[in-house]
């Protein structure tokens, strides 16, 4: 039902790929928003003003307010959908997340003037006269936002939208609040004892707290997340398909938006190979996940010498030693510098954020370890921090 309006007002609608159709899609969903919170604004504040109930009446500018957060994301859909510039190469998606945090504090202070409006009507209570069009208009409003909340849900979830997502949840706390100032009504009409200013004031605490949820979550983009750890497997199974690569690690990825997705990594390739072959299957891996994935992924080269058997049967003991203290862990860009009286074991580790263990802590287990296979081993340790240790990291 949701995708039949949504194709009546956009040709093409759920082609999530074409930044076009998704800033069209974005714009249309917001129309539709302001055109019903506009109506129930109207019908409701009606009501409210004929019925002297502030509960209606709050309702009704939290319409108006909805209304509003409708143009903001109406707004940054168009521009988001700017191309990059000398100020920003990366594009303008990210004003899409900004929207969506803007979208909550509006949810936020909502509530929170909700509160104080419903402690003034506890102090000072209003008689409220609730008619059969007071009970009519709050029916016809949960529907209508249920309806509304529904259809953000579908959109966001078709054009991948935090910002619509944030509009569905606001959506569902309007269904929540018309709901709890009906059954007030219900309540005030059956027993004479005028509930609107309590009532009001658990919406309020509802609202409040829903959108310091919002705020985290919208915000959390803004921040920079880590990357989904289906999207790291996928990257590394992909390039591990590729033959001349015997390891990876070091993934690093960045969100700029829908569609806008920067990665780097580091791929280990025999030392012993022609340079101008491994750069070769460098650039064929970066053009086909742009291509494949649309992810903009830029490759270090680290050369590994896989000739020799002494520093390769010392990789495999070093790599067993962190293993068996660290299973989470991973090890990489191994090397030897053989002496005479010592050698240096020079490695990075990975390590999950996760993992509790201070980098000092992880580098002296790990050295001791390392030195019960041999006294004259110096281990020389970098740890790298990680969100997500990926067991396909060499």
């Amino acid at each position: 039902m949701f995708d039949s309006v949504m194709k009546l007002l956009v040709k093409d609608y759920g082609t999530a790929a074409d930044p076009k159709i998704r800033e069209k899609s974005g714009r249309a969903a917001g129309t539709v928003g302001i055109a019903t919170n506009l109506l129930l604004f109207l019908i409701k504040f009606l009501a409210g003003f004929f019925s002297h109930s502030l509960a209606i009446m709050a309702d009704a500018v939290n319409n108006l307010t909805d209304s509003g957060s409708s143009i903001i994301m109406l707004v940054g859909f168009k521009l988001a959908g700017k191309p990059a510039d000398e100020k920003h190469p990366f594009g303008h998606a990210r004003i899409e997340y900004l929207c969506g945090v803007i979208v909550s504090f509006i949810v936020l202070f909502l509530g929170l003037q909700l509160g104080m409006s419903s402690v003034e009507k506890i102090l000072t209570p209003e008689e409220t006269e609730y008619g059969v069009l007071a009970f009519c208009v709050l029916g016809a409003s949960i529907l209508i936002k249920l309806w509304q909340c529904f259809f953000y849900r579908s959109v966001g979830r078709k054009i991948q939208s935090e910002a619509i997502y944030a509009t569905s949840s606001d959506s569902r706390n309007d269904v929540i609040a018309t709901a709890v100032v009906l059954l007030g009504a219900l309540l005030t009409r059956l027993t004479g004892v005028n509930l609107d200013g309590f009532l009001g004031l658990a919406v309020a605490v509802f609202i409040v707290g829903s959108g310091v949820k919002l705020i985290m979550e919208t915000g959390d983009p803004l921040l920079g997340m880590a990357p989904d750890e289906e999207l790291v497997r996928s990257i590394y199974e992909k390039i591990l398909t590729y033959p001349g690569v015997i390891g990876i690690h070091d993934l690093t990825v960045h969100n700029y938006g829908v569609g806008r997705c920067f990665a780097s990594v580091h791929c280990e390739v025999p030392a012993e190979e022609d340079i101008l072959i491994s750069h070769d299957i460098i650039d064929n891996i970066e053009r086909d996940f742009l291509k494949d994935m649309g992810i903009h992924l830029v490759i270090h080269l680290d050369p590994v010498v896989t000739g020799d058997e002494r520093t390769n049967a010392l990789h495999g003991q070093v790599r067993e030693c962190v293993h068996r203290i660290y299973p989470q862990a991973s090890l990489h860009d191994f090397r030897v510098v053989w002496g005479i009286t010592h050698s240096n074991v020079l490695f990075d580790v990975a390590a999950p954020f996760s993992l509790e263990d201070s980098d000092d802590v992880i580098r002296d287990r790990i050295s001791q370890e390392i030195q019960l296979l041999d006294p004259s081993y110096r281990a020389v340790i970098t740890i790298d921090r990680e969100s997500t240790v990926n067991s396909l990291e060499s």
